[in-house]
């Protein structure tokens, strides 16, 4: 399936993550570790999004394979942020492989990304889609999972929960309309990183000012943690300021 990373921390160069590792997200796009959803490499698109000063957001998307970009590693060089969510996909059989269905999928300050797969789609979620308003399902960027997942996490932004009640109520429900699914959820708003661990692996390191986030560990380096199964991850960039939580009973 995919993979996905957020940071929070002092700005830095986007290759510092994309790139420069040795198990950076471009090596994880072609030689990925852990695959246990199915699949073997991510080449069906991939996308950055990154907060800017003063606010907002920018993201660089595109329905190609990572490593074929060659834009990427200038930008990647050139741009800085204290706050990036990325991803690479491979496509779930069956749907569509467009620019529009990379994550990040975002609105104002948030950016959030899908690791995994809807058992049973669309049949399954289709009593939860239709509890959204129709603007928002008329208006999905892609006819794919991940983008009415996060159709379904925004709805409850906007009704007013906090990030970890929104992504951990979107998981809840549709592992109960959707049994098996893999529900690795990835959010961020610059200033909180909100993750779920649900059928596929993740892992978090984190120091001095700084918060990394990601599907696999971009190195060797003994202060990453694996993420357990069925776990809600909280996030931010301050000493301490990782907690992990269980989701409940599934």
């Amino acid at each position: 399936m995919c993979r996905h990373l957020a940071y929070l921390g002092a700005p830095a160069p986007l290759a510092r993550w994309l790139i420069d590792p040795p198990h950076s997200l471009v090596h994880q796009s072609w030689a990925p570790r852990d695959m246990r959803g199915g699949g073997t490499i991510n080449a069906d698109g991939f996308g950055v999004g990154w907060h800017v000063p003063g606010g907002g957001t920018v993201r660089y998307r595109r329905p190609t394979p990572i490593w074929s970009d060659t834009t990427l590693p200038a930008l990647a060089a050139s741009v800085s942020s204290g706050a990036v969510l990325a991803a690479v996909r491979s496509a779930t059989a069956g749907m569509p492989v467009t620019e529009t269905a990379a994550a990040p999928f975002s609105e104002g300050p948030w950016l959030f990304s899908h690791n995994g797969v809807v058992t049973g789609w669309p049949g399954s979620v289709a009593e939860l889609a239709a509890a959204l308003p129709t603007e928002d399902l008329l208006t999905l960027e892609a006819p794919t999972d991940a983008a009415l997942l996060w159709a379904l996490v925004r709805d409850r932004l906007r009704a007013g929960l906090s990030p970890a009640a929104a992504v951990s109520a979107v998981v809840s429900d549709v592992a109960a309309a959707a049994p098996g699914s893999r529900l690795n959820l990835l959010l961020t708003d610059g200033d909180t990183i909100v993750a779920t661990a649900v059928g596929h692996a993740l892992s978090v390191r984190s120091g001095a000012g700084f918060v990394l986030v990601a599907s696999e560990p971009l190195d060797v380096h003994p202060a990453w943690q694996p993420v357990p199964d069925q776990t809600l991850l909280i996030a931010t960039a301050t000493a301490a300021g990782v907690t992990i939580t269980e989701l409940g009973d599934r």
